[in-house]
C-alpha cells in the first residue's frame, strides 16, 4: 500500500503504518481541544490510540501465525484508520483452518481483555455515580488508559465478530456455512449478509459518525472482491496454465530498439512481451516501461526490459497464475514446457477472457 512508513519486523512479518494514521491522531487531538480538554488529556488521547493499535496489532499476529500453521505467509500487516489488514496470502478452503484463522485475532482481544481485568479495578468504576465515574475517566492517569484499553479489547472482540463479510464474524460464518454446503455457495450467503452490513454502517456512518463510513466501503468492496474471487476459482477447477496461455506471442531480442517495440504495440494487441536471447528468456518488457520511454525509440531492449521475474510450467494448475499474481505482483509470465523451453505467455487480459467463456458456457 502506497505511503506506508515501515515499523519493522515481528515473526518475519513487515509491520507497517499508513500515512492517514497521522490524520487520526490530528483529528483525535482536535476532538479533545474542541472538548475543553489540556495538554494532559490530549497526550493521554494520543497514548490510548497507539496502545490500542498495538493491540490491532497483536490482533492480525493472530491470524497471520495461525494462518501460518496452514503453511499460508503473510506479507505484512498494515495499519490504517480504520483498524489494520493482515496481507495473507490466502485463505485455507478447509472449513476448520479458516475457523481458527478467523478466531485467532478476536482470541487474542480476548486474552489482552482478561490480562487488563486482572489490573483494572472495575468494581471501583462501577460503583461510582454518573458524574463522579466521569471525572475519573477524565483524568489523565495510567489506570485511566488501562480501563479504556479494556473497554477497547472488548469492543474489538464485538466489533470483528459481526457476520459482515469479510470481516473476521463473516469468515466464520463462511466457516460454518461451509461444512454444510460448498465453497462457493457459502462465500455467497456471507458476502451478500456482510453488504447488508456495509449498508446499514453507511447510513449509520452518515447519521453519527464518518468512519463508519470507511468502515462500509472496505466491509462492501471486500465482500464483492472476494465473492468474484472464489467463484473465478471454482470456474478454473481442473484447468492448466496451457489451456489459457498465449501461444502466438511475439518476441523481443535484447538488442531491438524501443521503436520497433512501440510498432508492435500499434500493429497488434500485445501489450507486454518477452525478450529472449539465443533461446534463452533474458527478461520481459512491459508496455509500462515502452511509453515511458517513447522519446528514446533508438534505445535498445535490454535497457529497459526487467531481468527479475517469474516463470509459470504450462502443466501447473490454472490457480497457480492468481496465487503468483497476489504474491509476486507480476500480471505477466513466460510459459515453459518441457526442459525450461518457451512455449507462450499469459496474462490477466488472457485469462480474464478464459474466465468469461467459461461463465458463459457454465450459464
Amino acid at each position: 500500500m502506497k505511503g506506508s512508513l515501515k515499523l519493522g519486523r515481528v515473526a518475519g512479518i513487515k509491520i507497517e503504518v499508513h500515512w492517514t494514521f497521522i490524520l487520526l491522531l490530528i483529528w483525535v487531538v482536535f476532538l479533545d481541544v474542541r472538548r475543553g480538554g489540556t495538554m494532559a488529556t490530549a497526550l493521554l488521547n494520543i497514548a490510548l490510540i497507539l496502545f490500542l493499535f498495538v493491540c490491532v496489532v497483536l490482533h492480525e499476529l493472530g491470524h497471520s501465525l495461525t494462518a501460518r500453521r496452514f503453511n499460508i505467509p503473510t506479507k505484512k500487516i498494515t495499519l490504517l484508520p480504520i483498524g489494520g489488514v493482515a496481507s495473507i496470502e490466502k485463505m485455507p478452503e478447509k472449513p476448520s483452518q479458516e475457523l481458527l484463522v478467523a478466531l485467532a485475532g478476536p482470541a487474542v482481544n480476548v486474552v489482552l481483555a482478561l490480562l487488563l481485568y486482572l489490573v483494572v479495578p472495575i468494581q471501583t468504576y462501577m460503583s461510582l455515580d454518573a458524574a463522579n465515574l466521569e471525572n475519573l475517566l477524565r483524568a489523565p492517569s495510567l489506570q485511566t488508559l488501562l480501563f479504556y484499553l479494556l473497554i477497547a479489547n472488548v469492543m474489538l472482540v464485538l466489533f470483528n465478530m459481526i457476520p459482515a463479510f469479510p470481516m473476521d464474524g463473516g469468515r466464520v460464518l463462511r466457516a460454518l456455512l461451509s461444512y454444510r454446503m460448498d465453497r462457493v455457495k457459502a462465500t455467497d450467503i456471507a458476502a451478500s449478509i456482510g453488504q447488508v452490513f456495509a449498508v446499514i454502517f453507511f447510513v449509520l456512518g452518515l447519521l453519527y459518525n464518518p468512519f463508519l463510513v470507511l468502515i462500509a466501503l472496505f466491509i462492501f468492496i471486500g465482500a464483492y472482491g472476494e465473492n468474484q474471487m472464489v467463484k473465478q476459482t471454482s470456474m478454473i477447477e481442473g484447468y492448466l496454465i496451457e489451456n489459457a496461455m498465449l501461444t502466438k506471442i511475439t518476441l523481443l531480442k535484447p538488442e531491438d530498439t524501443i521503436e520497433q517495440a512501440i510498432e508492435l504495440i500499434l500493429a497488434g494487441t500485445e501489450k507486454d512481451f518477452v525478450v529472449v536471447d539465443q533461446e534463452k528468456i533474458v527478461g520481459i518488457l512491459y508496455q509500462k516501461d515502452i511509453i515511458g520511454h517513447v522519446k528514446f525509440g533508438s534505445m535498445e531492449v535490454r535497457e529497459i526490459m526487467k531481468p527479475n521475474f517469474r516463470t509459470i510450467a504450462k502443466n501447473e494448475a490454472l490457480q497457480k497464475f492468481f496465487e503468483l499474481v497476489n504474491k509476486e505482483g507480476q500480471r505477466f509470465f513466460p510459459v515453459t514446457g518441457v526442459g525450461g523451453v518457451l512455449e507462450g505467455a499469459i496474462d490477466m487480459h488472457n485469462v480474464s477472457e478464459f474466465l468469461l467463456i467459461r461463465s458463459q458456457l457454465i450459464n
